[in-house]
């Protein structure tokens, strides 16, 4: 990102406020005669130029104003904008809201969808994950047609049963000497820890494994690394998508299409969110960022939220690129912060 001068950012600053605020590409006549401008037209009109070249504004139609590019809302996300403090009336609603449950997955979908109303935005949410939580043990129980379930009981003594598919019939002795073996390596290790142990150091070690250790890592591959198993569509709540219907640069029937399908379908949404488990604070991805076409023409604003310290999920808004940053970054951080607190005395 190529540094501007004093005037360029002046004036780049005042265009992507104009544009946040009503959606009309802005001209120099617009600017100039902005209170706390003072630059003339003509100025205004050789700095657009340089501004152009530089790929921070472009001009939708000859003749038309200037509206901001991706660039453009990147360096005013990063460098220009001065955030709005959170209404302490807001926080106390908050507060509330987020005390009147105590079940955990009650909690974190009423923060989403109190997050998309005050926003006016669409909220997701992420439900608290154990990638940081330690699994104390495994066992398996044979069921019927080639499958058997597992059972997961981690740090804090939750239960978490999982079905696995195989292609053969395995006994009772056999899974439990599977079971035997991969408690001996993974207690007390957390799920990201155990995922790189699978995909690494076992992988190494396969030429000197007998078969029951074999089926083990085979297990546990199933278990911790198949996306069916790792990611489920219930593990994201979406609300609010209607609003979007709302923005005028999301207005096209078929944009609308490929991005409700994209929050029904949820897993490029749960991966983008993943990007923000180890954020320390907001991330914001604008546009192309996402690295997903359906979202090129939205912004999202996430933060990740703790449970025992360790963060477990993440929360954000999903709305048009000509979002109001200064309002909805501070108002997802201070959500994310309160559903850490709420989460504290929950079940």
């Amino acid at each position: 990102m190529e540094s501007l001068n004093p005037r360029q950012e002046l004036l780049l600053k005042a265009l992507v406020e104009s544009f946040i605020s009503d959606g009309q590409p802005v001209g120099s006549t617009k600017l100039s005669q902005a209170t706390d401008i003072g630059i003339s037209s003509a100025t205004i009109r050789n700095v657009f130029v340089d501004l152009e070249d530089l790929g921070y504004i472009y001009s939708p139609h000859k003749s038309a104003g200037r509206v901001p590019t991706e660039l453009a809302y990147r360096m005013f996300v990063d460098k220009m904008i001065k955030v709005q403090p959170v209404n302490s009336g807001l926080i106390k609603k908050l507060k509330l809201n987020l005390t009147q449950g105590s079940e955990r997955k009650n909690i974190v979908k009423k923060t989403n969808e109190i997050l998309s109303n005050i926003t006016e935005l669409t909220g997701v949410i992420s439900l608290p994950t154990q990638q940081n939580t330690e699994i104390k043990q495994i066992d398996f129980l044979n069921l019927s047609d080639n499958k058997i379930l597992a059972i997961l009981i981690n740090k804090n003594n939750d239960v978490e049963n999982k079905i696995i598919n195989l292609d053969k019939s395995f006994s009772s002795s056999e899974l439990q000497e599977a079971a035997n073996y991969l408690n001996s390596i993974i207690s007390g290790q957390s799920l990201l820890e155990i995922r790189k142990i699978l995909l690494n150091e076992l992988e190494e070690m396969r030429k000197d494994m007998n078969d029951i250790m074999l089926s083990a890592i085979t297990f546990g591959k199933k278990l911790f690394l198949d996306p069916d198993n790792t990611k489920k569509n219930d593990d994201l709540f979406v609300t609010g998508q209607t609003r979007l219907m709302s923005c005028k640069e999301l207005s096209d029937i078929e944009k609308l299409r490929t991005l409700f399908e994209a929050f029904s379908e949820k897993n490029s949404i749960l991966h983008l969110l993943d990007q923000s488990m180890s954020s320390n604070g907001v991330k914001i991805f604008i546009g192309a960022e996402s690295g997903y076409n359906v979202l090129d023409d939205c912004s999202i604003v996430s933060a990740p939220y703790k449970f025992d310290d360790d963060v477990v999920g993440v929360l954000g808004v999903i709305g048009p690129k000509r979002m109001a940053y200064d309002r909805v970054i501070p108002i997802v951080d201070i959500t994310a912060k309160l559903l850490t607190e709420a989460l504290k005395s929950s079940k």
